[in-house]
């Protein structure tokens, strides 16, 4: 595995990050358990997971699963980097209740938050706490704050975002270091091949403040796992959003292309979409999220894959980007 300094800090983490989202509603306790094991003897030591993670009346699930995989011991926890979120309505999770201070960004929904997911990690400190998506209607002196009283405690270490535009990224910059405060470390997104608007503006204000990057659906929901390939020749039929996808002509043209072209150099699609993320600036590492342990082995073999100078700029003419900013818009 090889490691990287998260944004401006001294954190190392592993080039690729385990995403949990899977543990619990797709991937029973015993599995996740396995996936973790192997995941961490692989050398990744950047776990992330969220709140609302085990979804519906089960909110809070997988957050309960890392939770008894560090209880094991091994050093399981000491050897982990772990990232989780808040924001999400947590209503319907156990005895949690729909009251109107349980979501977003509030002072007072962020300190019951953090209390709730350290007691399902079973841990008294969380590395990254990340803000789900903007709060319009909190500001950040409230949400500094509150961060500034919880990194004081040692229940977070840093904080970081998911889902901000660039200018909030800088607004929130801006305003934790009026208070002398470090900030946002890290930024996730959604960020692949087929989903490139974040080289617009967030990962340029991510750059420009030291976050690392973090892209959140590599693979674009499987449509850059070689969706057409497994079609033709295993029969298995695309659902949900790629199916959606591939009814359009021109999509359907463009990831035959994108096949075509990895085919040709014997490369797996997946594994390519992952290594062409590992060679584009300001990125730490994207996010995986195995339901098998079939999946994570793929992911492992993307970051030892080297993309010659010929695929990149096949894969820039398949699925070009939005340019520079502001030249792409302006002049």
């Amino acid at each position: 595995m090889k490691y990287t300094q998260l944004g401006r800090t001294g954190l190392k983490v592993s080039r690729l990050v385990l995403g949990t989202m899977n543990f619990g509603p797709q991937t029973d306790e015993a599995d996740s358990h396995a996936i973790m094991d192997t995941a961490l003897a692989s050398g990744i030591n950047y776990f992330d997971t969220a709140n609302v993670y085990g979804w519906g009346e089960n909110k809070g699930r997988t957050e309960e699963i890392i939770g008894s995989w560090f209880a094991q011991g091994g050093d399981r926890r000491d050897k982990t980097v772990l990232a989780t979120k808040v924001y999400g309505n947590m209503a319907g999770a156990g005895t949690e209740s729909p009251w109107p201070n349980h979501d977003k960004l509030s002072a007072v929904n962020i300190r019951r938050a953090v209390e709730a997911s350290l007691k399902r990690l079973g841990t008294d400190y969380i590395d990254i706490y990340q803000f789900h998506h903007v709060d319009r209607e909190t500001p950040f002196e409230e949400i500094w704050q509150a961060v500034d009283v919880l990194i004081q405690q040692g229940k977070i270490l840093y904080a970081g975002s998911s889902n901000f535009p660039g200018y909030k990224i800088a607004q929130a910059n801006e305003k934790a270091a009026a208070r002398g405060a470090l900030g946002l470390v890290s930024e996730q997104c959604l960020y692949n091949l087929a989903e490139r608007r974040a080289e617009m503006e967030v990962i340029p204000a991510a750059q420009e403040y030291g976050l690392g990057v973090i892209p959140w659906s590599p693979l674009h929901g499987g449509l850059l796992g070689g969706v057409i390939k497994k079609e033709v020749e295993g029969g298995r039929r695309a659902s949900g959003r790629a199916a959606d996808a591939l009814a359009n002509p021109e999509t359907r043209a463009q990831l035959q292309a994108y096949e075509d072209l990895l085919d040709k150099h014997g490369l797996a699609p997946g594994e390519a979409a992952l290594a062409w993320l590992l060679t584009r600036p300001g990125v730490t590492g994207p996010i995986v999220g195995p339901r098998t342990s079939e999946q994570l082995d793929s992911a492992l073999r993307a970051v030892e894959l080297e993309l010659s100078e010929e695929i990149l700029t096949g894969l820039d003419e398949i699925f070009p980007g939005p340019g520079p900013s502001p030249e792409s818009f302006a002049w």
